[in-house]
Parts: C-alpha cells; sequence; structure tokens
C-alpha cells in the first residue's frame, strides 16, 4: 500500500520540521525525476514514481544517521501500513541487494540490522525500485546532476565508492533510457524549477 501523493507530500513536510535540511529537497528532486521517467516508460505509475521518490528518504526524519536511515525509514513506513513504501526506504541503498555495498557508517543496532537483512532478503527488485534508485543518483538538492559527477561527489565525501555499484548506476541509466527511447537529462531536465522551489539555499553537495 501507498499514502494518496498529498499524504505522501504532508509526511515529508512533517519529517523535514524533526530534522531539518537539504534530505528533504533532495527527495522532491528525485520524485520529480522518477515521476516524469515513469510517464515515459510503457506500464509504469508516474503517481506512484512520485510518491515512492517522495518517502524513499523519509527514515531521516529520525535524526542524522547513516545506515540507521534505512532500518528508520522501513520501520516507520511499516508501522503506518505503506509496504511498498518501506520497501523503497529499503532498496534504494542497495542497487546490488548487498549490504556490504552501503556507503557510509554502518550505525544499526544488531537488531535495526537484521530488520533490514531479514527484509532484504525477502526482496524481488521491480521497476520501482530501479527507478528510484537511478533517480536517487542523479538528484542533488537543487535540482539533476550527471551521474557521475554525483557518485564522484559521494566518493570525495565518503572516500570510497564500490566500483560494481558505480557500475550499476550506469546500467540503470542505460536501462532506463532504452526504455524510454530517450536521454535520462533531456525528459528530467524540466523537472525542477525555481519557481517549484524558491531559493533553496543547500548546496548540492551537502546531502546528509
Amino acid at each position: 500500500m501507498l499514502p494518496a501523493r498529498e499524504e505522501a507530500e504532508k509526511l515529508l513536510e512533517e519529517a523535514e520540521k524533526c530534522n531539518p535540511g537539504p534530505w528533504g529537497n533532495h527527495s522532491r528532486v528525485t520524485a520529480r525525476c522518477a515521476e516524469q521517467i515513469a510517464k515515459k516508460c510503457s506500464g509504469m505509475d508516474s503517481d506512484k514514481a512520485y510518491i515512492l521518490g517522495l518517502l524513499h528518504d523519509i527514515g531521516r526524519k529520525f535524526g542524522v544517521r547513516h545506515l540507521g536511515h534505512v532500518s528508520d525509514g522501513y520501520s516507520y513506513m511499516m508501522s503506518l501500513g505503506y509496504d511498498e513504501a518501506a520497501r523503497i526506504c529499503l532498496t534504494h541503498s542497495f542497487n546490488r541487494h548487498i549490504i556490504d555495498d552501503y556507503i557510509g557508517k554502518f550505525d544499526t543496532t544488531e537488531e535495526e540490522l537484521k530488520i533490514i537483512r531479514d527484509a532484504l532478503d525477502k526482496v524481488h527488485m521491480d521497476e520501482y525500485d530501479r527507478l528510484i534508485q537511478l533517480c536517487d543518483s542523479i538528484a542533488g538538492a537543487e535540482g539533476v546532476m550527471d551521474i557521475e559527477e554525483r557518485m564522484g561527489d559521494v566518493k570525495r565525501r565518503y572516500g570510497a565508492y564500490p566500483q560494481e555499484k558505480w557500475d550499476c548506476n550506469l546500467k540503470l541509466k542505460e536501462h532506463f533510457e532504452e526504455k524510454m527511447g530517450k536521454d535520462i537529462y533531456s525528459v528530467t531536465a524540466d523537472s525542477i524549477t525555481n519557481d517549484l522551489y524558491g531559493d533553496l539555499g543547500y548546496g548540492h553537495t551537502s546531502l546528509r
């Protein structure tokens, strides 16, 4: 199940009040990119893509955490009965289905890590999982970024980026470009406008 579009937007707004930061606008950029790409892909629901993109990082509501935001988001969405959103909170960080690919601190308890492992073991990723993984990899807080520039920024900030994960993101880009018959940036370029988000006041390199 998923919340309605308006409810998802409200959930994100409430979450930002608990933990303000550029992650909120990063989520909006991800959502708009997912919506635009889904519109060009046969059989995909653009509203669903938007909602999933909007909520993929909702675990950041509970504070500045690394891997912890995955378990926080998954548990929070499950508690609300939104299992499809919970799934995306989980899968957006693991494009190869491997926990050790996570970039950042493993700041979970043993119980939280077990929640992630057990849930991930049950998942068979679909096109929505892949779409949000792709959009997460091109979404800055102020707009769409070149995928390699975005990954390079993450690598500089965290000191590493698994080559297999990097290559997988590039394959996701190719996959959706083939589905659309269009360049990914031509589809997403006009997704974010100044009049939509105003002066965000955040740099795209400061996602938390």
